[in-house]
């Protein structure tokens, strides 16, 4: 088959590689552009209008229709202008972040060498077609999914496609393929080609591509109602309910006592209208706005607003492992050489970090045989490792320098690099005593590189490396101190007991070798054993202190990942997700596979590691979570993370690392790559939840107060307590500010060791309701009982209205102290946390001075200048509710 396709497309006269262009143009047209599907994006029209589907926005829109035909012009144009406001601050932060998303998504390869006319080109990605024949090399991204046809040396990193750390080797064609997942004659797009280089023929593009294929299981699943949107409609429901009680209970007394029928409807409606909170939906835009505003700061990208609530419900965090829990940087951490373990500290590709021995610093120079290794890695080498800065240091074995290496290579040889640096050893500094003369590239035959290389003096030296039956099958001899023994049947236990401990940890282990020689015949035999380096991709430290917030948040940590089960229940273990044994808490896809959806949902709650997974796997995953009722959210970057993204309630995926279609996919994107940054929206998101309880309670219990006012006074046979002119600075202003201010209460502490919230919890709970009822009886009752008072004492209708208006303002602009805590009241809530508060509320009263005092607006407001008296009056009043509340409530500590 091979020799077919070469004799098709590799035409060795010089005449054609590959295709014509014309032949490419027809295929082009055929099957369209290599680009994977996306989703369709709203129009701005279709983004605008569609903030206006909130039920509590569908209500005020139906009351401004009411107050046209009432003649309240003013209360129409007012509301309309509140909607409107809600409706632009919704839509700019979904256009922004779509565009955001736009510019994030530019991360793909754009050019090829592809072969055209028998010319090697270079071609943008997404015209390439079925047949192209296209060349590849270390650094390049796989442009579409590749037979290989011929290569040397090829490994592809295909941890977006796998969730594997370590890059998977390649090999040219034997033939036969069905470009199915894992095949090791296909590079796949997306990929990125880690050492190697390699002639490859275009077998799938686009959506035909596993890249692709992956990305079309996103559109199966549909978007799902966030909890606080459920929440909202249960909290616009009830107002509606309100509004239809009030106007019938008004109208009803009215009927009662005789009044006209028509005048007893329109003032029943009238103070219906009264009790809608129309600041309430532009307050939960602007606090969302807001909240999204903090987190980017704080390096998360929210795409739909009412997502930043509902990571605060999260009961469950299903994670991947390889970059997201681990820094997808190979390290050496183990060293075995001369019967001595040498610990490697340091992360990644982080500079600073050195060499310890029984948890001593030590000098590599001391210890010939760790000396000769350390130069073994660097020699045998292709990666290169690079500073900004010179890193001049005598202190060997420590590198205290700051920032990372720029690495260029394969990430298992860069990790060598890195740590022979921080035992003082580096290319640089080997260049002047050797000369690098042949080199036999790493195989699968062969699974061993070799490198000779000259001294300064002549020798000639061949350094290898490779996977420790093969290396150890070569050895003669091994390294102890400045001496070379003999090895014997002890030597090599040791050595095998080593090596099987390394592995139990799940350190991916190399052997290392040396020996006087001219050519790769003399090193089948009679080399010197050198030692072992174990590495691992290690967990983030800051991934570890994530989980372990998580932990105290009640908040379980899942990992997913395709990597053997061994690595991933060490790497959970390093990072907190399992404590003690790991019986009973780790399932493969093989016992996955085996399982059914109605018995993976009695046992998911036990499984804490799920390993050699599939994406399919991943969203059953996800699917048995939710049926158990939890609040998912599933964090990734690769392509096969994509699918279990979209179904989980919150997909959050990596903004560095991410893939295009998790991207996509996600609601919340980590600009820094970092877990931690997700605990921190966690964390916003329980804080914001907790100041909509706060600033709904103030609404509400504002507008209670507003309607037990005037419906009494009605009842009471008195005028109007307040005019309309009055109810609306209050709902729009000294309502407004106040509330708009209790969004942005500070984070609590104690918000991260609470129980999440469970999805099916009303709105109201933990006796919200109740306070809001009685606090708004009670500031209704007291603003009633001034202006009868300032009635009766001064007989002048515009006082005792001046006077009630007085006393209502001012009496909600101390409840919105009492609404910074669920459980203080006024002589226990911390007065100062919140410096926004304090300007708002003083904002307030300067404009309920000025309506007062100020004539221009005295003639707008239908009010007159209060006397001291007045004010003394008006203020007990208002001072008496939050003592009356705190005596009926008891002096609870926040």
């Amino acid at each position: 088959m091979l020799e077919l396709l070469n004799k098709k497309y590799i035409k060795t006269n010089n005449i054609q590689i590959g295709l014509t262009s014309e032949q490419a143009q027809d295929r082009l047209k055929a099957d369209g552009l290599n680009t994977l599907a996306k989703e369709k994006k709203s129009r701005p029209v279709i983004i605008f209008f569609s903030q206006f589907k909130d039920i509590m926005v569908i209500i005020l829109l139906i009351s401004t229709a009411i107050s046209v035909v009432l003649g309240e012009v003013y209360d129409a144009v007012t509301i309309i202008l509140i909607v409107l406001l809600n409706a632009i601050l919704g839509f700019i932060q979904e256009y922004r972040t779509e565009k955001t998303l736009e510019a994030l998504s530019k991360m793909a390869a754009p050019t090829s060498r592809c072969y055209r006319d028998g010319v090697l080109k270079s071609i943008p990605s997404e015209e390439l077609v079925l047949d192209d024949v296209i060349e590849l090399e270390a650094g390049d991204k796989v442009p579409a999914d590749s037979l290989i046809l011929t290569s040397r040396g090829l490994f592809a990193d295909e941890a977006i496609l796998t969730g594997e750390t370590v890059p998977a080797e390649k090999a040219s064609s034997s033939g036969i393929h069905d470009n199915s997942p894992g095949q090791r004659d296909v590079a796949y797009s997306g990929t990125i080609i880690t050492k190697g280089h390699a002639r490859a023929k275009v077998i799938a593009t686009g959506i035909n591509s596993q890249m692709g294929k992956i990305s079309g299981m996103l559109s199966e699943i549909e978007d799902e109602e966030t909890p606080l949107q459920k929440r909202l409609g249960e909290l616009g429901k009830i107002v509606a309910v309100i509004c239809i009680a009030v106007c019938v209970v008004v109208f009803l007394a009215g009927i009662l006592r005789g009044e006209p029928v028509f005048d007893m409807l329109m003032t029943g409606i009238s103070i219906a209208i009264a009790a809608i909170p129309e600041g309430l939906p532009a307050t939960v835009t602007i606090a969302l706005a807001l909240a999204v505003s903090r987190m980017l700061k704080q390096n998360a990208l929210v795409d739909k607003l009412h997502s930043v609530e509902t990571l605060g419900c999260t009961s469950v965090i299903c994670t991947d492992k390889t970059g997201t829990i681990t820094e997808n940087r190979m390290t050496v951490t183990k060293i075995y050489t001369d019967s001595n373990i040498f610990d490697v500290l340091g992360s990644g590709y982080r500079i600073s970090g050195e060499i310890q021995l029984n948890q001593n610093r030590i000098n590599p120079i001391s210890y010939p045989s760790l000396k000769e290794i350390l130069i073994s890695g660097v020699l045998c080498n292709n990666g290169t490792i690079t500073s900004p800065e010179n890193i001049n240091s005598r202190d060997r074995g420590k590198i205290t320098a700051a920032g990372e290496w720029s690495v260029q290579g394969d990430p298992t040889e860069l990790s060598l690099l890195v740590a022979a640096a921080k035992g003082g050893i580096t290319s640089e500094s080997l260049n002047y005593d050797f000369t690098k003369l042949d080199e036999i590239p790493f195989d699968s035959e062969t699974r061993c590189m070799t490198v000779f290389v000259k001294t300064k003096s002549g020798e000639k030296i061949a350094y290898a490396k490779g996977a420790i039956d093969v290396i150890l099958n070569k050895c003669s001899y091994y390294r102890s101190g400045s001496k070379t023994l003999p090895i014997n049947s002890m030597m090599r236990a040791e050595i095998a007991r080593v090596h099987d401990s390394f592995t139990s940890d799940a350190l991916r282990v190399l052997a290392f070798a040396e020996k006087n020689a001219e050519s790769g015949g003399q090193c089948e035999m009679g080399m010197t054993f050198l030692g072992l380096m174990g590495m691992l991709d290690p967990p983030r430290a800051e991934a570890k202190r994530a989980v372990k917030i998580c932990s105290k948040a009640h908040i379980k940590t899942v990992m997913i990942t395709g990597d053997h089960k061994n690595t991933a229940v060490a790497i959970a273990k390093q990072a907190g997700i399992i404590k003690g044994s790991a019986d009973g808490k780790v399932m493969t896809g093989e016992e996955l596979s085996k399982t059914d959806d109605s018995r993976l949902k009695d046992i998911i709650e036990n499984i804490s590691v799920f390993a050699r997974v599939s994406p399919s796997d991943k969203l059953r995953i996800v699917r048995a979570f939710k049926a158990k009722n939890h609040i998912v959210t599933m964090t990734g970057d690769g392509v096969n993370d994509a699918p279990a993204v979209k179904e989980a309630h919150i997909g959050v995926s990596m903004g560095i690392t991410g893939t295009d279609v998790t991207k996509q996919a996600a609601d919340v994107i980590l600009l820094d790559d970092n877990f931690a940054t997700l605990v921190k929206a966690v964390e916003q998101g329980r804080t914001i939840y907790a100041n909509i309880r706060k600033f709904v309670r103030y609404l509400l219990s504002c507008n209670i107060g507003e309607v037990i006012t005037m419906f009494l006074g009605i009842i009471m046979g008195l005028p109007l307590v307040l005019l309309p002119t009055q109810i609306l600075i209050v709902n729009l202003v000294t309502d407004g500010l106040p509330a708009v201010a209790l969004s942005v209460e500070p984070v609590d502490e104690s918000f991260m060791r609470k129980k999440p919230r469970s999805p099916d919890e009303s709105f109201f709970s933990d006796g919200l309701m109740g306070k809001i009822v009685f606090r708004g009886i009670m500031i209704g009752l007291c603003t009633l009982g001034c202006f009868v008072m300032l009635l009766n004492k001064f007989g002048s209708l515009e006082i005792a209205r001046t006077g009630a208006l007085f006393t209502l303002i001012l009496s909600q602009l101390v409840h919105v102290f009492e609404c910074k805590s669920e459980t203080g009241n006024i002589f226990t809530v911390p007065y100062l946390s919140n410096p926004k508060l304090i300007l708002a509320v003083l904002a307030s009263a300067a404009i309920m001075l000025a309506a007062i005092y100020f004539p221009p607006l005295q003639l707008v407001f239908g009010t007159v200048p209060l006397s001291g008296i007045q004010v003394l009056i008006a203020s007990g009043f208002s001072l008496a509710i939050p003592l009356v509340v705190s005596i009926f409530t008891g002096r609870k500590k926040d």
